[in-house]
């Protein structure tokens, strides 16, 4: 659905969005815990059972980075016409290539292509710029013959929240450092694009719906200096926008985080890059993760769009 056509949020989403305030309200604050704490805590499955780990079906390697080895985790279904190269989301802070195996086992299987997820460091014990520079290693990995020797090189990155500001920087890094601008597409999930942080976010409140303004300026504090929030390498909505590939960028109405979409797809287009736009009625943070109808919607519909872009 485009933002010119959403109707209001179903009765599933509301109660689901009922529970999460419920069930989190309930449990410590995130932002009252050690970044330690808030790990054990993803990990025990507070937001909802951890999904099962596929190691029948992933390998892993490790490439040289510039702070030590990167762990890769890689799905390479029978089929390869791509690569898609994924980055996680967490706030920075949380989060492991290894924590999402079902969604990336249905999207290297929906759209034919080797999915590549990148394990890079996490904050506050490696802040930015450690973790970008992670993605752009790997990303530099697989146009240095990485892709070749997953069956093809065509190219497409995907990731969610902190992740798709990742996405979106390590494809301003690789422009401007290294003068490539060939990626097949983006999909930018619910991203985190401006660190002074939008209206959305600065005016969402204390309701623990997955995020908050006061989590989301936990994540931020871990991860960087405040003096630091307008470098595009850390607010690439900041950044200047040409030359970038398609975009899809997918969020939800009820995301602190609404605005960074909204404003982030305007400039990409403005830039001159193609964009698809979808909000999704009602929908929180991370809604895609949640046993909902639209975010089984979302989930096909990036899976499609990293297809198309690729095919």
């Amino acid at each position: 659905m485009t933002t010119s056509e959403i109707p209001g949020p179903d009765p599933q989403t509301l109660r689901m969005n009922r529970l999460i305030v419920r069930e989190l309200s309930r449990a410590p604050r995130w932002e009252t815990l050690t970044p330690d704490q808030v790990r054990a805590q993803v990990r025990a499955g507070v937001m909802g059972p951890p999904p099962p780990k596929r190691e029948d079906l992933a390998t892993t390697r490790e490439i040289v980075g510039p702070h030590g080895p990167i762990g890769l985790r890689i799905f390479a279904p029978e089929e390869v016409i791509g690569v898609g190269l994924h980055i996680h989301g967490g706030g920075f802070v949380t989060g492991g290539a290894d924590q999402q195996d079902e969604l990336l086992v249905r999207r290297a299987e929906g759209a034919n292509m080797a999915v590549v997820s990148v394990d890079y460091r996490l904050a506050p014990e490696h802040p930015w710029p450690e973790p970008g520079d992670d993605c752009e290693a790997a990303l530099l990995w697989l146009l240095d013959g990485g892709a070749r020797e997953l069956g093809a090189e065509s190219v497409v990155l995907f990731g969610e929240s902190a992740g798709a500001n990742l996405v979106a920087t390590t494809l301003l890094r690789l422009r401007d450092r290294h003068g490539w601008t060939e990626a097949r597409g983006a999909a930018l999930t619910y991203g985190i694009f401006d660190m002074r942080m939008t209206p959305s976010a600065r005016q969402f409140g204390d309701e623990p719906l997955v995020l908050s303004t006061p989590l989301m300026r936990w994540y931020h504090d871990h991860y960087c200096r405040v003096e630091d929030h307008e470098d595009p390498d850390l607010s690439p909505l900041l950044g200047r926008l040409h030359d970038m590939p398609p975009a899809l960028f997918t969020v939800g109405s009820e995301d602190p985080l609404l605005d960074d979409s909204l404003f982030m797809e305007a400039r990409w287009r403005a830039a001159g890059n193609s964009t698809r736009l979808r909000v999704y009625p009602g929908a929180p943070h991370s809604f895609d993760t949640f046993p909902l109808p639209i975010g089984q919607e979302a989930e096909a519909s990036i899976t499609r769009f990293l297809a198309s872009s690729l095919a």
